[in-house]
Order: structure tokens, then C-alpha cells, then sequence
């Protein structure tokens, strides 16, 4: 059986968010959906997973409980596996933090996928890639800037590096980081903001990979780590001492132990920490030659 992973957001102001979060957890535990959802006063973004059935009645029911026709960005894609553990609802300050909230969309410079392409080919195109750093390692466009942030709030420091007369082009997974950036930058009085619409994701489910300049994996947050052109599940694996993900390459590492440590973090761990997490990796193996069920395990 698969089960869809449903990407969303939409900003509009929210007056009520503790009734918001309220009505949603109930839904959610009654139809078993599981992801994590961000709402703010400026709006909600959520990644979620359930079974392909629920579709329609899950999307209405965001629908009717933000009282809108139609969300402002959504992506689909789908898993063999429940793609997240369980359900967080979590009340932020915004859905995307940069010291500046944002009750609609106002940046209209957005690059369809199939003209992407030929826009981050001009040499005048200052091509920046929004996401984290770890993420930007495991794989972006050919040609993209990486600021090397660990926080997505620290980009308007970056941001005073630019000129307000370039040619600006920014993308990032599903399109919302984006979106708090060109409006950040819009008021700064920048006036060439483009973006990818709909992120890497719609870029990866339209563009076949013989015509793409992207290269490497896109990580996103739940249990597949990364994706591929197709959207199809990448190879990537997050290494359970440090929390990042890996690459078939570093798992054949000599400081790669399966369930422990990983190049990046061997030498940072302490040997009680490495004792604790091969421990953990037994009782999982045990479970598995067993034919149980362990609590790290997937669920189909």
C-alpha cells in the first residue's frame, strides 16, 4: 500500500490559532494523518501523509477550517511507507521565520519549471539557494550560490551583501522559504526577485532529468530524507549519532557504524553516547530477526 505525502501553505491571517490547532489535532487523530504542520498568525505550512482514500476529505477540511477556496501553493507525491512517526502541530511566531510576518502573497515574479532552466543560464542571474547549508550539500541547481546559514532568519544579514539593481533568482524545497525571502527583499526595495514556483519539488515531478540542471538529491523532513527527479525516494540515510543525512559514498566510510556514527560525527561522539546507540541498533536487529515491530522501525 502507498500513502501520499501532501505539501502545503497558505498565508492569511489567523486570529484565532490555539482554536486552529485544536480543530485540526482532532481531525488529524481521527483519520490517522501524521506529519508536521507550523500555523502563525500569518498563516499554516504542513507536510502530512495518509492513506490515498483521505485525500479529498483532508484537503476540504483544511479548506473549510482557514475558510479559503484553494491553497496557495499544495505538491503531491507518494511512499511506500507512513512518512512520519506521528502528527506535530506546533503555534510559531511565523511559518517561516525572518523578522517579518506576511498575510498574503505578494511576490509575483515566479519561473514556472519548464522555463527555469533557461532563466538560471543568464549570465546576469544571481542564482541563491535559500535552504540550509546541510542541505545545500546534498544537493542543488548547477551554478547556485550557497550562503552557508544554518538558520533561515540569518538570511537578511546575507542578504546586505546584494544589490538591489540584480537580477535575483532564489528556490528552495516547496517554494515557502521563497516566498518570506522575495517579500523580505521587496520591501528592502530590491526590484528583480524571481523564484522557482512550487520549489524543488515541483521542478523535480516536471522535468525529466536528461533536461535538468539539478544535481545530486533534495533533502526533505520525514522518513524518505531525500528525493529524486520523478519524486521518486532518493538514497540518503540520516546517520543516528548527529541527526544528518548521508550518502552511499561516506556509508562506506570506515568511520560509518551502521545505527551509530557516520564521518561527520565519529570523532564527536563520546563513547558513551556510541555504547548507547549500539545498543539501540541490537534491539533493533534482534526486533527484525524476530519479525517484530521496533519503535525506529518503518511502518508499511
Amino acid at each position: 500500500m502507498m500513502y501520499k505525502i501532501f505539501g502545503f501553505y497558505n498565508f492569511k491571517k489567523i486570529k484565532n490559532i490555539k482554536l486552529l490547532k485544536k480543530n485540526l489535532k482532532n481531525f488529524i487523530e481521527e483519520e490517522q494523518v501524521r506529519g508536521i504542520i507550523i500555523i502563525s498568525i500569518e498563516g499554516i505550512n504542513g507536510t502530512i501523509s495518509f492513506k490515498p482514500t483521505k485525500y479529498k476529505k483532508v484537503k476540504n477540511k483544511i479548506l473549510n477550517l482557514l475558510n479559503i477556496r484553494k491553497l496557495d501553493n499544495e505538491n503531491i507525491s507518494y511512499y511506500k511507507y507512513q512518512a512520519f512517526k506521528k502528527c506535530k502541530i506546533k503555534i510559531k511566531k511565523e511559518v517561516v521565520p525572518i523578522g517579518m510576518k506576511l498575510n498574503k502573497i505578494i511576490t509575483k515574479n515566479k519561473i514556472e519549471p519548464k522555463d527555469w532552466n533557461n532563466f538560471i543560464s543568464k549570465k546576469e542571474t544571481v542564482l541563491i539557494d535559500t535552504r540550509k547549508n546541510f542541505e545545500f550539500k546534498v544537493g542543488t541547481f548547477k551554478g547556485s550560490i550557497n550562503p552557508e546559514l544554518n538558520n533561515f532568519r540569518d538570511f537578511p544579514r546575507y542578504f546586505k551583501t546584494l544589490k538591489k539593481n540584480q537580477n535575483i533568482g532564489m528556490f528552495c524545497t516547496g517554494g515557502i522559504r521563497c516566498e518570506k525571502a522575495s517579500a523580505y527583499l521587496k520591501k528592502k526595495g530590491f526590484k528583480n526577485v524571481y523564484q522557482l514556483k512550487g520549489g524543488i519539488i515541483n521542478y523535480l515531478d516536471n522535468v525529466k532529468k536528461k533536461d535538468s540542471l539539478w544535481s545530486g538529491d533534495c533533502f526533505v523532513f520525514d522518513n524518505r530524507v531525500s528525493i529524486k527527479h520523478g519524486l521518486k525516494p532518493g538514497n540518503l540515510k540520516i546517520c543516528p549519532g548527529c541527526r544528518n543525512p548521508i550518502k552511499p559514498s561516506e556509508r562506506k566510510s570506515n568511520f560509518y557504524e551502521q545505527g551509530v556514527s557516520c564521518p561527520n560525527c565519529h570523532n564527536k561522539l563520546t563513547n558513551s553516547q556510541k555504547q548507547r546507540f549500539r545498543m539501540r541498533q541490537k534491539q533493533i536487529l534482534t526486533a527484525k530477526k524476530h519479525g517484530k515491530k521496533y519503535f525506529f522501525q518503518r511502518e508499511a
